[in-house]
């Protein structure tokens, strides 16, 4: 297998372990990287969907199912009210929040088999390619993903 092969391989044992916890928390892996993208604070509409690298409508209708649940809602921003603020409800800031504590305690674990030294070069190889991507731009994302949170797929 090449660089790619395996890069390949690696993205699936990710999503794999982050479908899996999802699940445990019924939530669909799109859901899920929703409500850890505003568990801290709302953000833009426009903004989420170019963060989270989804068409605008593919975002709404995503929204929908997730208010429906009564985890996200949207809102007027104060300053404009043109612009649509997503926020998590009470209810879903308490499941996303268990729930990223669960992926940051468990995704790592795709590392397992690997010495302790290898463990920290995947750290530090990992997070010099997430701290190098647009994802940590200030602008998409408020909480860049550090050494410490795993980047959801």
């Amino acid at each position: 297998m090449d660089y790619g092969d395996k890069l390949f391989w690696l993205s699936v044992l990710i999503q794999r372990k982050y479908a899996e916890i999802c699940a445990e928390f019924d939530l669909t892996p799109s859901q899920a990287t929703l409500l850890c993208a505003i568990r801290n604070e709302p953000r833009q509409m426009a903004e989420l969907a170019a963060s989270l690298g989804m068409a605008k409508n593919a975002l709404s209708q995503l929204v929908d199912r997730t208010a429906r649940r009564e985890l996200v809602d949207r809102a007027s921003s104060a300053q404009d009210r043109r612009v649509v603020m997503l926020g998590a409800t009470p209810t879903g800031k308490v499941l996303a929040e268990a729930f990223y504590a669960e992926v940051r305690k468990r995704l790592p674990e795709i590392a397992r088999n690997l010495d302790a030294a290898d463990q920290r070069d995947f750290e530090r190889v990992a997070t010099a390619v997430v701290d190098t991507s647009d994802l940590s731009s200030p602008t998409s994302n408020p909480s860049p993903p550090t050494s410490e949170q795993p980047v959801t797929p």
